[in-house]
């Protein structure tokens, strides 16, 4: 006789939104929830079913309003990141453009391994009427809609058509989540008619599932060839990713990087993960690191990378590791990334693995020579007096430069601070210049570098690290793409700083245009010229105005003095604050030291303009000098 099983009867919305508040994460004895809350714009595809099961569990899960939906999956993207990806966010839109909106940062969660639960609204899964409003009429197959640009960039992706599927996606997408190898953006497309669909559920569905975060060891054979690479290497350096926040690793790295003497350069992702001032640490790597951590790389005989992906600006293009017979070592939680250069895999979570390497060669107290250890470290000295230098402002009474603004936040944090930004020429400041003083001060997105991340992805720190200073560091360019989400962090009384320079127009595409023969072309924020370039006056913008018009208390800074004031008074204020400074340009006093290693943007292979054609010579020279690791 079969057992009866009760159920309860919900619609196909109530009894996600159930579901979902019933979902854990467990790792290192720590439990919390897996979503915490869900963001929401609606519209028809989604008002009737997510949005009237919101109201109906409103007690069990947490809402936040909107403005835009790509940067709903920023501050979602925000959130997990400062949760070290054991908590997220689920993000639900309406059909149409709603959904469409969410494939940006769908693209950014998912190449920074960043989990975000995605319920965009789709077209009806019965077709009483076809098309109905905002739908993609595709004539060669009837079952696709807009949702299905959200596949490439999702790491799992199901479209609920009928109530009883909702069960296994929503395991699967769960799986998915919490999984350190696969997590990224998980898409489940819920067509309108299904969600306000009931239907009889077990009650099994809806209990409580914990849902542990593994940590895996390494595979003794590779942990004895990675112990054996290390004891043979002169001259090693460890490059330090993301995967080592990610797993908390930041204390077993410090333990590895004392106990050897190896010196650690970092990524972007994986910056903070010693402090600045840790013997050890040699700051950023890379087309936008130090000059430091950059020499190392071009002698060194072993690379250590932990939890890292190897993109472009971490290996200048293959024209960094150049060192006579240089190895790989790779330890990483994900296969793929760990055989990458022809490294030596070493797959495991970062903080079991540098756990056991330091275990491995302690037994026979392995260290590299002091000779080594003397020269990174006066070459780290020489490099701080250089940031000291780009910091300093000799005549406080005048407009600041971009590194100068950046001594002045320096100047007025503490390691409580969070720190966030991704695109513009600031990444390439702070990750030459910025002294990171905790595991998650230094919030850098960098993966997909997207313009308009760094405000929204500022309220989901705050939301997840309610007690400390969050500062969404934006130059006009980024902040013109996506100011909106301003007025939700006023409606919430979320109380994020936004340091906001002014130097009208795209710098950082500027300079890299001039460089490559572009001659900045299209990059400033100008009035048109009689000979249709952008070289006239700057624009009468007033994005000071435009923030206080949303809202933000602003303090309005024109010299370093009045920027060191501003900063301080809105460090400590408990409202949205914003600091508004125009910088002078990076060519005058202070400006930041030069690219230390080289970046592959392509030059014209033919052109009539000098420009162009110098710059062509140029990369010609550089192209010939990248190395395959094979």
């Amino acid at each position: 006789m079969t057992p009866t099983t009760s159920t309860t009867r919900l619609t196909v919305a109530q009894a996600l939104v159930r579901f979902l508040s019933a979902q854990y994460t467990e790792r290192d004895g720590t439990r919390q929830r897996l979503i915490g809350a869900t963001w929401g714009i609606f519209g028809h595809g989604n008002v009737a079913g997510l949005g009237q099961a919101l109201i109906e569990y409103a007690a069990d899960m947490p809402y936040h309003q909107g403005r835009n939906e790509q940067s709903m999956v920023h501050a979602a993207v925000g959130y997990a990141r400062q949760s070290g990806r054991l908590s997220t966010h689920a993000v639900t839109t309406s059909i149409g453009p709603g959904a469409t909106n969410l494939v940006t940062g769908a693209a950014l969660a998912t190449i920074n391994h960043l989990p975000v639960l995605l319920l965009p609204g789709d077209v009806f899964a019965t077709r009483p009427a076809d098309p109905v409003l905002q739908q993609l009429e595709v004539p060669y197959a009837g079952d696709v809609s807009v949702n299905d640009c959200l596949r490439p960039v999702s790491r799992y992706f199901d479209r609920v058509t009928r109530p009883e599927a909702l069960i296994p996606a929503a395991l699967q997408a769960m799986r998915v989540l919490t999984d350190p190898v696969e997590t990224g953006a998980v898409t489940l497309a819920l067509p309108q008619d299904v969600q306000a669909e009931a239907y009889d559920w077990p009650e099994e569905f809806f209990a409580e599932r914990t849902w542990a975060v593994r940590r895996p060891g390494a595979d003794p054979a590779e942990l004895a060839e990675a112990v054996r690479a290390i004891r043979a290497a002169r001259r090693p350096l460890v490059i330090a990713g993301g995967g080592v926040h990610h797993s908390r690793a930041e204390e077993a790295l410090a333990e590895f990087a004392g106990a050897t003497g190896i010196p650690v350069a970092s990524t972007q992702a994986g910056k903070g993960s010693l402090r600045y001032d840790h013997p050890q640490d040699v700051g950023g790597i890379g087309h936008t690191g130090t000059a430091t951590a950059d020499e190392l790389a071009r002698t060194a005989d072993l690379v250590i990378g932990v939890g890292t992906r190897y993109t472009d600006f971490t290996t200048a293009s293959g024209t960094l590791f150049t060192g006579e017979g240089v190895r790989f070592l790779n330890l990483n939680i994900a296969p793929y990334d760990g055989h990458k250069l022809a490294g030596l895999p070493l797959v495991a979570d970062a903080r079991s693995g540098l756990g056991e390497l330091t275990e491995a060669l302690g037994m026979h107290a392995h260290r590299v020579a002091d000779q080594y250890l003397a020269e990174y470290t006066e070459d780290k000295e020489r490099w701080e007096q250089r940031v000291d230098a780009c910091y300093e402002a000799d005549e406080p009474d005048v407009r600041p430069t971009q590194p100068q603004v950046l001594g002045a936040l320096d100047a007025v944090v503490d390691e409580t601070d969070v720190i966030i930004n991704a695109a513009g020429s600031l990444p390439g400041d702070l990750h030459k210049l910025w002294r990171a003083r905790s595991r998650d001060q230094y919030h850098l997105e960098y993966g997909y570098s997207c313009m308009g991340y760094e405000i929204p992805a500022a309220i989901g720190v705050k939301l997840a690290a309610p007690d400390r200073p969050v500062w969404a560091l934006v130059g006009d360019g980024t902040y013109l793409m996506m100011p909106t989400e301003i007025v939700t962090a006023v409606q919430e009384g979320i109380a994020i700083k936004i340091l906001l320079v002014q130097n009208h127009g795209y710098a950082s595409i500027g300079g890299l245009s001039e460089s490559v023969g572009g001659e900045r072309f299209g990059t400033a924020y100008r009035y048109q010229s009689d000979d249709g370039r952008y070289t006239g006056a700057p624009l009468p913008v007033d994005l000071a105005a435009n923030a206080a018009s949303l809202g933000m208390r602003v303090l309005r800074a024109k010299t370093v003095r009045d920027l060191r004031a501003a900063l301080a008074e809105a460090r400590i204020s408990d409202t949205p604050t914003c600091v508004y400074v125009e910088t002078e340009t990076a060519d005058t006093v202070s400006g930041a030291p030069p690219a230390q290693a080289w970046w592959d943007v392509p030059v014209a292979e033919t052109a009539t303009r000098p420009s162009a054609v110098k710059a062509r010579e140029l990369y010609e020279r550089h192209v010939s000098t990248r190395r395959r690791h094979l």
